[in-house]
């Protein structure tokens, strides 16, 4: 099982690889158009793009920094590499999206006189085709390798397909006679770079902090209940190591079982938890109930 997962990270590599070469070219296609056409809102949208290179970069070293093996120093593995990292990213895209937000303000109240070229809105559209199909590709491969770094990328891409959606509508709006739309875009672009960059950080410190899903524990509680001989459930924990969930549970067994039969109820749990719902490892405490 480990070395399956292992192999899942490695073709995780792909989808991050993918997502950073349509994000360098859009980028810089964004950018030129933008700054060329004098759309607020398409340099936004540019500038989003650059920042979602550095967390496809960063979700890249995750999976790679994650498969390397346990050592004396790590020694559960480097699991948590992927957090770290999409935590590095999120910082630089919340810098980022300040930024856009202080320039878009900044036209705003100095107000703009001219809309920008058309063709400005073509490209918003075109990359947001792009994209769409990018997302598509990886939420595929996530879901093929069970991989929540790579399908937060895929949200990441469907969401940059709809800011380049609405940066395509302020700027043909901007056309009617509305000149002020194209930066009141470039706002509101500047808000969902913050609002994905926050999302990031608020997951990655779930992660990172060893938090963890109740209802997938109310989940395990359940299937555990009922395996034969268990009487009951003292404790349960979960954490993440990455893409991989630890269990750690006290079950309670009549006092007078022997050791085997104990210790096959505990290998029935195991292999449960494991083969039904993927967990990656599971830590059973036996203790009798009187």
């Amino acid at each position: 099982m480990e070395e399956q997962k292992y192999k899942d990270l490695k073709l995780g590599e792909r989808g991050a690889i993918i997502s950073i070469v349509a994000y360098i070219v859009l980028s810089i296609f964004k950018l030129l158009v933008g700054y060329m056409s004098d759309s607020a809102a398409l340099r936004a949208d540019g500038l989003n793009n650059t920042t979602d290179i550095i967390a496809s970069i960063a979700v890249l070293i995750g999976l790679r920094v994650a498969q390397r093996p346990p050592d004396g120093n790590h020694t559960y593995g480097h699991w948590k590499s992927e957090g770290i990292a999409s935590m590095v990213a999120s910082f630089i895209m919340m810098a980022v999206g300040i930024q856009v937000l202080i320039d878009a303000g900044t036209s705003v109240f100095e107000g703009e006189s001219e809309s920008p070229d058309i063709i400005a809105a073509y490209v918003g559209l075109v990359s947001a085709v792009v994209m769409y199909f990018v997302y598509r590709y990886n939420k595929k491969l996530a879901e093929k390798i069970n991989s929540s770094a790579v399908m937060s990328a895929a949200k990441d891409n469907i969401s940059d397909a709809w800011v380049s959606i609405g940066t395509a509508i302020g700027i043909f709006g901007s056309q009617l006679n509305m000149p002020w739309l194209d930066p009141i875009t470039a706002f509101i672009v500047g808000l969902l770079i913050c609002k994905t960059a926050w999302d990031i950080f608020k997951h990655a410190t779930h992660e990172l902090s060893d938090g963890f899903d109740e209802e997938k524990l109310n989940v395990y509680k359940t299937e555990i209940l009922k395996v034969d001989g268990v009487k009951g459930i003292k404790e349960i924990r979960g954490r993440s190591y990455g893409n991989n969930e630890v269990v750690d549970v006290e079950i309670l067994v009549n006092s007078t079982l022997d050791i085997k039969k104990a210790h096959d109820i505990a290998d029935i749990i195991e292999h449960t938890l494991m083969d039904k719902h993927g967990v990656y490892n599971v830590h059973i405490h036996i203790e009798p109930n009187s």
